[in-house]
C-alpha cells in the first residue's frame, strides 16, 4: 500500500504522542529524584560536610543537625565563587585558629566530582567511619552516588530546600538528570 498523506499523519500523531508520554514519564521520575528524594531520618555521625555552593542555603541547615545531633567536626568544601561565601568566610575566619572541629578543603576540579575525591583522602585521614554530607535536595541523588563510589564509610545525605522558580526547577531536572546519567557511566574513585 503506498504512502498516503493519511498515513504520514497518522505516523507523525503516534511520534508526538510517544514523545509526550517519554517527556512526562521523564518529569514525573525526575520530580521524584530531585525534588522529592528519599532521605533518610539524620543520626550522628563523625563528621558533617557542606558541599559547595549554595552555602546561604545548606551551611545553616548543616550547622543546626550538628548542633542538634552532636556531630563533632564540620568539613566545608570552599570554592571561592560567589555562591558559597558564607562558607568560604567561616573558613576564611578561622583560618589562623586551626579550630580542630572545623575542617576545610577546596576540591580540584571545582565540581561534585572533585568533592567527592577530596572527601575520600579526607574519611581516611580521620578515619571516620560515617559523614553526613549537606547538599540542595536536587543535589542528592548525584551527590550521593559520587561520594558513596569513592569511600567505605556510611554516607547520610540530607537535602537543604532551596527556594527556586518552576523553570529554575525544569533546568534543574535537565542538569541532574545528566549529571546522574555520566555518574552511571563514568563512576568516581572505582578502586576505593
Amino acid at each position: 500500500m503506498p504512502f498516503t498523506k493519511v498515513s504520514a499523519t497518522r505516523a507523525l500523531g503516534i511520534a508526538a504522542g510517544t514523545c509526550l508520554v517519554v517527556f512526562l514519564l521523564w518529569l514525573v521520575a525526575s520530580f521524584q529524584f530531585f525534588y522529592n528524594p528519599p532521605q533518610a531520618k539524620p543520626h550522628k555521625t563523625d563528621a558533617i560536610v557542606v558541599l559547595g555552593g549554595m552555602s546561604k542555603e545548606r551551611l545553616p541547615v548543616a550547622q543546626d543537625l550538628q548542633h542538634e545531633l552532636d556531630i563533632p567536626v564540620l568539613v566545608i568544601s570552599t570554592t571561592g565563587l560567589s555562591g558559597n561565601v558564607e562558607g568560604d568566610a567561616l573558613c576564611q575566619a578561622d583560618a589562623g585558629e586551626g579550630d580542630p572541629d572545623l575542617v576545610c578543603f577546596r576540591p580540584s576540579p571545582l565540581n561534585t566530582r572533585g568533592e567527592a575525591e577530596a572527601l575520600r583522602g579526607l574519611i581516611a585521614e580521620h578515619g571516620w567511619k560515617s559523614v553526613t554530607v549537606v547538599t540542595s535536595k536536587y543535589h542528592l541523588m548525584r551527590a550521593g552516588t559520587l561520594i558513596e563510589q569513592c569511600t567505605p564509610a556510611e554516607v547520610q545525605m540530607v537535602g537543604s530546600q532551596p527556594e527556586l522558580s518552576a523553570g529554575i526547577w525544569l533546568d534543574r531536572f535537565v542538569v541532574e538528570t545528566g549529571g546522574l546519567l555520566d555518574v552511571w557511566v563514568q563512576p568516581e574513585c572505582t578502586s576505593r
